[in-house]
């Protein structure tokens, strides 16, 4: 997994990057691909905001967290990535190809 990781009016520090590869890393178990992430962490007044493009195979994912801290933000934006993967994912299962009557042995 590729991830780009940019701050906007604030520094990333390596903490943050530790924080957010290693949870961005445990959406990579969903998929076989290799998958593009680009994070974007920014700081508006009291606000610490979040946000994800993830570029899966067939579909472009966004999410963002806005939250009081950086880390709590991060941690909400992973949930929301997770919550959307597992939607693609399941999105993309071929349901068609499933046992059946009509293509065991037993049919007839």
């Amino acid at each position: 997994m590729r991830i780009d990781i940019s701050g906007h009016q604030m520094d990333v520090t390596q903490a943050l990057r530790d924080c957010v590869n290693d949870k961005l890393g445990k959406l990579s178990k969903h998929f076989e691909q290799h998958l593009d992430a680009r994070v974007i962490l920014s700081v508006d007044k009291l606000d610490q905001k979040a946000e994800a493009t993830l570029h899966t195979p067939g579909k472009t994912l966004y999410a963002d967290a806005i939250a009081s801290d950086m880390y709590a933000a991060i941690d909400l934006l992973i949930d929301k990535l997770d919550r959307l993967v597992l939607k693609q994912k399941e999105k993309t299962k071929d349901h068609h190809r499933g046992d059946s009557a009509a293509r065991s042995d037993s049919f007839g």
